[in-house]
């Protein structure tokens, strides 16, 4: 994985009087080690308060708890808790929490990008660092220290240049959005609201799959949809989940799509089985958004802990986009998450 950084920001006693004394000999030294940083210590281990969002949220949420999970881990050095909610204000108490306990760090995936100056505020003023992943926050960059995030931005372009490149005549575009106000949906949705003031594109649907990205919502937005006559040949889902979602609405109202159908399919994320869909010609297009920040956070976590100079500001991770034709088994295995379900295999 690849990053780029936005260059203006980086025991034992003697046995005395019998075996009810040596027990108790044996419980104060152990409480001893412990007190002096031995193994089982928490004190020894870095403390690390996450808010995140709930792994129900998307195959990238979940992928990307359980990298938190996996990373963050005693056995790596860290006594480390995680909140997940898709509610601000849920995660806003969460990270005061943290807060008050005093966690040496504080790590925020924010399920709305305001609201959060007091919040960072009070961490610099307690002297604990904050690294924001996945979602960008609306502050300033000297309220946290570093960020490492996928450019929301970058993915709604080169997918939107992708879906232009195409040569269509014209261009009616379901736009599914994911959780409104997030960075996510902000980035992605910017590049097909800016073709269409250009006049490249018509949006002639503007859904939510809601704050939960639900497939099922996605679905009602498409059979809506249908049910009013629109005329359309894209649907551009910002996540997987909801791609799948729109396909289904589809597939029920005998609407073709894919390589050789009537309707372009475009997803986000990267899941397996969206790829394998991708390689299969079931969908047309699959934009990455990696999920696996943990392991990069970890290093400069420790680095920090060194001594060393880490990274301030935005850093950017660089991530693929792929088609019909440029998809391969290799970027499935290297690139993908969560469960593949098999070369020639499409999921419905």
């Amino acid at each position: 994985m690849t990053f780029r950084t936005k260059t203006h920001r980086e025991l034992g006693m003697s046995k005395t009087i019998g075996l009810v004394l040596s027990l108790v000999l044996v419980v104060a030294g152990m409480a001893s080690a412990a007190g002096s940083g031995e193994a089982g210590d928490v004190s020894s281990l870095i403390s690390v308060g996450i808010v995140n969002l709930p792994p129900e949220e998307s195959g990238y949420r979940q992928a990307n708890v359980e990298d938190m999970n996996n990373v963050f881990s005693e056995a790596n050095g860290y006594n480390a808790r995680q909140t997940n909610t898709g509610d601000n204000s849920e995660q806003i108490a969460a990270a005061q929490g943290y807060i008050r306990d005093g966690v040496d760090y504080l790590l925020i995936s924010a399920a709305n990008a305001s609201g959060w100056d007091n919040v960072l505020e009070s961490a610099k003023t307690a002297g604990v660092t904050v690294f924001l992943f996945d979602r960008l926050i609306d502050t300033d960059e000297s309220n946290f220290q570093a960020a490492l995030v996928s450019d929301m931005y970058a993915q709604g372009t080169n997918t939107v240049n992708w879906l232009l490149d195409q040569g269509l005549s014209e261009y009616n575009v379901i736009l599914i959005r994911g959780q409104l106000g997030s960075a996510a949906e902000i980035g992605r949705s910017a590049a097909v609201l800016a073709a269409e003031e250009d006049g490249n594109l018509d949006i002639v649907a503007d859904g939510t799959g809601g704050d939960s990205w639900s497939l099922e919502e996605a679905r009602k937005v498409v059979e809506a949809a249908i049910t009013a006559g629109k005329d359309f040949n894209v649907i551009y889902a910002q996540n997987d989940g909801m791609a799948q979602g729109a396909v289904q609405a589809l597939d029920a109202a005998g609407i073709s799509h894919g390589a050789d159908g009537d309707v372009i399919i475009i997803g986000f994320d990267f899941n397996r089985f969206a790829l394998r869909n991708v390689q299969a010609g079931y969908w047309n297009y699959d934009q990455q958004s990696s999920p696996r920040q943990a392991a990069e956070i970890s290093k400069w976590i420790k680095a920090r802990e060194d001594g060393k100079s880490i990274p301030s500001g935005i850093v950017y991770i660089d991530e693929l986009g792929v088609d019909t034709k440029t998809v391969t088994n290799e970027i499935i295995a290297n690139h993908g998450i969560n469960d593949d379900p098999g070369e020639g295999v499409f999921t419905r």
